[in-house]
């Protein structure tokens, strides 16, 4: 049992994703994901994978782009700081990302494949860490944060596009 982050463990902002998961369990709230995501985005066709809700948002190619983008992001932070690696980390812009990874050209099949080798990548991280590793600090984007708090933020930041891709594209 890992346990959920307290609120010293990672900037308020990121409250928005671990507050998403309520189990003490990430790891298999990590693991669950991969078989029901997968389940999830399979049920979205080549075309509607090119679907923007409105002119200006990212379609879900896009997003879903995204969130494999935020997840390897995330990952390696949470590897520099269980590694003792006392440098902070540059932000991320999300934005900028999106643009130069042009995911509306990846067939949508290649997405969702490469979300779940990340996230076996991500499980195999998490799984083999030194128990006092998910206590180790270190900034990213200003912000302080654990290598608990990122396993958290890792599960709730699919938990919260799962959810826009319910409530805002299907």
């Amino acid at each position: 049992m890992i346990g959920v982050p307290e609120r010293s463990e990672a900037g308020e902002y990121y409250f928005n994703y671990i507050g998403r998961i309520k189990s003490p369990d990430v790891l298999k709230v990590l693991e669950d994901q991969i078989e029901e995501t997968t389940k999830s985005l399979q049920g979205i066709s080549e075309e509607k994978s090119l679907h923007r809700y409105a002119p200006d948002k990212w379609s879900i190619r896009q997003m879903w782009g995204h969130v494999n983008d935020t997840e390897r992001v995330f990952l390696f932070r949470g590897l520099w700081f269980a590694r003792r690696l006392e440098s902070a980390l540059p932000g991320f812009d999300q934005d900028v990302a999106v643009r130069g990874a042009e995911s509306d050209a990846v067939p949508w099949a290649r997405h969702i494949e490469e979300f779940r080798h990340i996230r076996r990548a991500s499980l195999a991280f998490f799984r083999n860490l030194p128990a006092e590793s998910w206590q180790r600090r270190g900034t990213a984007s200003g912000n302080p944060f654990t290598v608990r708090a990122i396993a958290y933020i890792i599960a709730g930041h699919v938990d919260h596009h799962l959810a826009a891709l319910r409530e805002k594209y299907l």
